[in-house]
């Protein structure tokens, strides 16, 4: 029986998520996280045979999440659930550590299917992302200015397309409007870059803006 950690900042979501897996005999929610801070504190006190975790969460998003719990957890295979494109987060997800990536429109057996590789210690990749890798190990001179952004450049800039203030940004992820702005200015820099419409114009043209 598989011991799932689920990590999901809407209550509805991991309700939605422990009746699908209920329906498998082989795995169970066995414990609930609503928070980036919880999901690590869950990690240390109980042994999990995965986590299923959500990109969008207070409390650390799912990245700075998921790099810290390989650092402390190596072998913990997790399984990205967002409701974020592929094209948002799925390569940042898979070079931080993930084991696979699932959008939440994906259908419940393809969750399950999912699960059971990423448990045996396999990767799930959908054959869409595969082919966004092979793009992506491209030459830097190659890429797209968005991905010559650091995860938190991109956070930053991915924000601003959608139409938040700097103020906004930094009280949504708990941090100082100076880093904002540092990682804004960072952002428009390898992007080259100098405006704000500049950084939405690109983000939409990309399919990159909620």
């Amino acid at each position: 029986m598989l011991k799932i950690l689920v990590a999901d900042d809407h209550a509805i979501v991991r309700e939605g998520l422990k009746q699908i897996l209920s329906e498998s005999a082989d795995m169970r929610v066995a414990g609930e996280a609503a928070s980036g801070w919880q999901v690590l504190e869950m990690s240390r006190q109980k042994r999990w045979d995965m986590i299923l975790l959500d990109i969008t969460m207070p409390g650390g998003n799912g990245l700075e999440t998921l790099k810290q719990l390989k650092k402390e957890k190596p072998h913990l295979p997790v399984l990205m659930l967002s409701m974020h494109p592929e094209e948002q987060y799925a390569i940042r997800s898979i070079k931080a550590g993930v084991a696979g990536y699932l959008t939440k429109e994906s259908a419940p057996q393809e969750l399950v299917k999912a699960i059971r590789k990423v448990a045996r210690g396999g990767r799930y990749i959908s054959s869409s992302l595969s082919e966004k890798m092979a793009v992506y190990l491209q030459d830097d001179s190659e890429k797209s200015p968005h991905e010559r952004l650091s995860d938190r450049e991109y956070q930053v800039a991915r924000m601003i397309a959608d139409g938040k203030t700097v103020t906004q940004i930094a009280d949504e992820l708990c941090l100082s409007v100076k880093t904002i702005s540092t990682n804004r200015t960072r952002a428009l820099r390898k992007m080259g870059m100098h405006t704000n419409a500049e950084i939405t114009t690109h983000f939409i043209k990309h399919g990159l803006a909620d």
